[in-house]
């Protein structure tokens, strides 16, 4: 009787175990990013002469905003509404936040790439100058 209940335990310990290294083998699903996005459809945000579009993705997903307004460059519209958050530096902002949605190089390799007309801008989204019938994009990049 007592060998039987000794193998039983056994029995048990060693499924347990083999659960446990299936489980811990398992990728956990990610999170979106875009449960912290403010935006998650397109939208059209203030007032003003000029008119800007600029489109942010991230994780295959992406939001356009036609922004009004009478700043000059793109990153002061963009900080007008809230839409980019960063870091300054030397060199300018650093933008770190877009849309609520975070990209840190130093946390996990990520940055916010910024385009105009599809290709990578040469000036930094603060020092762009607004001009009209561009498309400026931000993308979550790794």
């Amino acid at each position: 009787m007592k060998k039987t209940i000794k193998s039983t335990i056994s029995i048990v310990l060693v499924m347990v175990c083999l659960f446990a290294l299936v489980a811990c083998g398992e990728e956990a699903p990610k999170e979106s990013l875009w449960k912290n996005a403010t935006y998650t459809e397109d939208t059209t945000l203030g007032e003003g002469a000029k008119t800007i579009v600029v489109e942010v993705t991230a994780e295959g997903q992406g939001v356009t905003f036609t922004i009004k307004t009478d700043k000059d460059t793109v990153g002061a519209a963009l900080i007008e509404h809230k839409l980019i958050e960063g870091d300054e530096s030397e060199f300018g902002l650093y933008v770190k936040k877009v849309n609520g949605i975070l990209a840190d190089y130093d946390v996990d390799k990520t940055y916010w790439a910024f385009n105009i007309d599809g290709q990578y801008a040469t000036s930094g989204v603060d020092t762009t100058e607004i001009k009209e019938g561009v498309k400026y994009q931000l993308a979550r990049t790794k």
